[in-house]
């Protein structure tokens, strides 16, 4: 319990400190504007997701929802995921299930936490950050409770290149590959899934049945 409250508090002060740090001295990063850092193969930005992984939304997937009604949705569905995750975590550290399985639901935990905290708080907390520096704890945030927006910084734009003009579609179009912008809950919670799967059958095995007397 020890080992599993302290990644949760390490991976939310990392996560929660830098997006506060992000948001109260920075606007956001808008198209021409040049990057907070840019090292070539990683950048430094200030983006913010409306969404779910890599921008998407829900009513991307269900036309028929609003936006908002999108976005309320996918926040309590944050919660309610979020107290599953708690009481799983819960349950194998009882269970004393491996320490493996451990560590990777303590920062799946952990990083699904700072992401809701951004997606209910934030609105609140802070006025909007387009064209200007946020400021904390205004009488009127940029959203209400539940409508606020994930923070996202980290980009390791790894190699770019101009497809050739002959490919259908695509030809001559640029591309960078891995482009998706994040942050630390998100590093977070992939590494947490990247446990579970490289150690599948370590975690998840069976152990060998007693020999009958």
């Amino acid at each position: 319990m020890a080992w599993a409250l302290g990644i949760i508090l390490i991976t939310l002060f990392l996560d929660q400190s830098t997006k506060i740090y992000i948001k109260l001295n920075y606007p956001l990063s808008g198209y021409g504007v040049p990057p907070i850092i840019d090292w070539g193969f990683f950048k430094l930005l200030f983006v913010e997701n409306k969404g779910m992984a890599m921008g998407a939304k829900l009513n991307d997937f269900i036309p028929f929802l609003s936006e908002d009604t999108g976005k309320l949705i996918l926040s309590l569905f944050r919660i309610v995921a979020i107290f599953g995750l708690g009481y799983w975590l819960w349950d194998t550290i009882k269970k004393q299930s491996g320490t493996l399985l451990n560590w990777a639901l303590a920062l799946i935990f952990a990083g699904a936490l700072g992401n809701i905290i951004d997606s209910i708080l934030y609105g609140v907390l802070f006025t909007d950050s387009y064209g200007q520096i946020a400021e904390i704890f205004p009488e009127k945030g940029y959203a209400p409770l539940f409508y606020g927006h994930v923070v996202d910084m980290l980009q390791f734009p790894l190699v770019e290149w101009t497809w050739p003009s002959w490919i259908p579609w695509i030809g001559g179009d640029n591309y960078l590959f891995f482009q998706y912008i994040f942050n630390i809950a998100d590093t977070a919670i992939s590494t947490g899934v990247g446990i579970l799967i490289a150690f599948n059958k370590k975690i998840f095995s069976k152990p060998d049945s007693l020999p009958s007397s």
